[in-house]
C-alpha cells in the first residue's frame, strides 16, 4: 500500500505515529511511505523584502525540522520513508499531492476542533476530504 503521512509537527503528528505503530496492517516494510508537510506561503511583501533565496531557505529548513524526526522514528522501526514538502494552502495541497501521486491512503492527525471551530477557522482535515479522492485516516 502506498501511504502518505501528512505531518505538521504537532502533538497530533506524534499521536498519528503512535497509532500507526500499533496497527500491523498499516505499519511495516510491506508498505511504501512518504512523509509530507506543507508550508504556508509567507506574505508577498515579506517574500519581496527578503528575497527569493532567503525565502526558499526558510521553507526548506522549516520543512526539514518537521520531517527529520518522523523519518528518524520510521528508520528506527526499519522503514525507509521518502519525504517531501510543498508550499501552499495546506488541505488543498495535501489532497492534490495525494491524488497526483496515486496514494492509496492518507494518514494524518486531526486537531479535533469540533463543528464550531471548523466554522470559524476551517479544518485541514475537512479540506483534504473535500478536495481529494484518496481515502483519509484521521487519528485524534
Amino acid at each position: 500500500m502506498k501511504i502518505l503521512l501528512a505531518i505538521d509537527g504537532s502533538s497530533y503528528t506524534k499521536k498519528m505515529l503512535a497509532y500507526l505503530t500499533t496497527h500491523d496492517e498499516l505499519f511495516g516494510t510491506q508498505n511504501d511511505y512518504t512523509v509530507f508537510t506543507v508550508q504556508q506561503a509567507l506574505p508577498s511583501r515579506a517574500r519581496a523584502a527578503v528575497g527569493k533565496e532567503v525565502v526558499e531557505n526558510y521553507y526548506r529548513e522549516d520543512a526539514e525540522k518537521l520531517i527529520a524526526p518522523v523519518t528518524k522514528f520510521l528508520a528506527r522501526h526499519g522503514i525507509a520513508a521518502k519525504s517531501t514538502w510543498k508550499v501552499g494552502q495546506v488541505g488543498e495541497t495535501i489532497a492534490s499531492f495525494a491524488d497526483a501521486g496515486k496514494f492509496d491512503l492518507i494518514i494524518m492527525g486531526s486537531h479535533g476542533h469540533g463543528a464550531i471551530g471548523n466554522l470559524v477557522m476551517g479544518s485541514v482535515a475537512t479540506r483534504v476530504l473535500a478536495h481529494g479522492k484518496v481515502p483519509v485516516l484521521l487519528v485524534r
